[in-house]
């Protein structure tokens, strides 16, 4: 006879699948780790039973015992799931912007489930984390599994789903791709992945798409983030910084807006079959980025989060699709490429030995407020008029100090490939552009550049 002893252990070993019709010529190959085949949909079946078992294993789990967490839904459907296979208790905390379908399934499998408002900083005491600390501390043999923090959950992916893609690709792996939100999955495959590689002598790199308004990008690149924005995609990115996902893993991190994510999960679903959510359209519309840089004769992985049945009422909704203003006509602006051929205009790049007031003095002659640069391989970075400002008014630097010693990372870097609505929202942050294609600074787009481009677009089309 073969069978398995309970539903937990169906959890893993799921399949990769080559994605044929999203992808384009030129690109490398692209390989969906299939995640979505898990019992209950989704990756992060894997470190619900992981957590439940070292729970266990250290005592703090016990017959009868009560599960509490503050989820997006999919965890707290892998916790529901060993709940009801082991007979204990469950309860979750999670945010009213998530799913009626989330909310639904969970209680299919027997959860109680308390909602709690969207928009309150994770420190409010109504906030689903600080609810369900409460509800844990309140009730008697619970466990707050605190999936934020419980390194058993970066573990799960160490330990199976990073060996998995290793072995599945023959240890050939260019890139791997997969969401932050709470970082166990990027971290812990990641983490496996960059250490077979190197005892393989290659590399591979590995890169985090985020939602814009997510604190990741800033946190990553900054090391700091001002107050989270909005964003409508569920189950990745996150307002807070969180104990189980580890930067030193990721190479990159990419923003990915909810439109993007949107239409990349439902193009999955109509070109490739597969029936996944907003968070996995987020992650391959990065993986396709990334795809485009790697090139013919590599291979990118990317993780499927979760399956497309908890968001039937929102992502694969036309009515609700076209009420958050998705379905408006693309406007076809242009590329990046397509601007610095109007501008037809070389690039100056700062000297990082020139003084700050040669620096001052080529500004001036030029017109311009700000000055990229090179230091080394593919150490970009930038040099403006206000930092020049601060550094001399505030006695921390003289006009005879170089520049490299005030010249702060690049930011707001696009590519020559990518359309305009990319540039404008790097606006949102940055006062310029950086055109950056194959590590090297080739232009600078600032916003008049972008205006003078659309004049012209608009007078040949009149």
């Amino acid at each position: 006879m073969n069978y398995s002893e309970s539903v937990l252990d169906l959890v893993g070993d799921t399949p990769l699948v080559r994605l044929n019709n999203v992808v384009e010529p030129g690109m490398a190959t692209v390989l969906a780790k299939m995640e979505n085949l898990n019992p209950t949909g989704s990756v992060k079946d894997r470190m619900a039973v992981n957590m439940v078992r070292h729970a266990e294993e250290q005592g703090l789990l016990k017959p009868g015992g009560t599960l509490v967490e503050s989820t997006s839904g999919n965890t707290g459907l892998g916790l529901a799931m060993a709940a009801a296979a082991k007979g204990y208790r469950c309860i979750f905390t999670i945010p009213d912007k998530m799913s009626q379908e989330k909310i639904d399934m969970l209680k299919a499998y027997g959860a109680e489930v308390i909602v709690t408002p969207t928009d309150l900083d994770h420190h409010h005491p109504d906030s689903y984390v600080e609810v369900a600390k409460r509800v844990s501390a309140q009730t008697p043999g619970a466990v707050y599994t605190d999936q934020y923090n419980n390194m058993s959950n970066p573990e799960a992916h160490y330990l199976t789903t990073g060996p998995e893609i290793w072995e599945s690709t023959d240890g050939l792996i260019d890139s791997f791709v997969a969401g932050l939100g709470t970082g166990g999955t990027i971290s812990g495959a990641g983490k496996y992945l960059k250490e077979k590689a190197l005892e393989a002598g290659r590399e591979v790199r590995v890169v985090g798409p985020d939602p814009y308004g997510s604190i990741y990008h800033d946190a990553f690149y900054k090391g700091e983030w001002d107050d989270p924005g909005m964003y409508r995609v569920e189950g990745i990115g996150h307002d807070f910084m969180v104990g189980t996902l580890d930067f030193s893993v990721i190479d990159e991190v990419v923003n990915v807006s909810d439109r993007d994510s949107f239409f990349m999960a439902r193009s999955l679903a109509r070109q490739e079959g597969i029936f996944s959510g907003g968070s996995t359209g987020t992650v391959f519309h990065g993986a396709l980025e990334e795809a485009r840089k790697q090139g013919p004769g590599k291979i990118v992985v990317a993780i499927v989060c979760d399956s497309g049945d908890r968001y039937i009422s929102k992502a694969f909704n036309d009515e609700w699709m076209r009420d958050m203003g998705y379905f408006a006509p693309e406007r076809h602006l242009g590329t990046v490429a397509d601007v610095l051929n109007f501008k037809n205009q070389k690039v100056v790049l700062a000297n990082p030995e020139d003084s700050l007031q040669s620096i001052i003095d080529q500004m001036s002659s030029l017109g311009i407020s700000q000055m990229p640069m090179t230091i080394g391989k593919g150490d970009l970075r930038m040099v403006e008029e206000l930092d020049i400002l601060r550094a001399v008014a505030g006695g921390e630097h003289s006009l005879q100090d170089s520049a490299r010693e005030i010249a702060r990372p690049l930011q707001g870097q696009v590519e020559p490939s990518q359309t305009l609505d990319h540039v404008q929202q790097v606006f949102e942050d940055n006062n310029v552009a950086i055109v950056v294609d194959a590590g090297k600074i080739v232009g600078v787009i600032n916003k008049i550049d972008l205006l003078e481009f659309f004049t012209r677009k608009n007078r040949q089309s009149a």
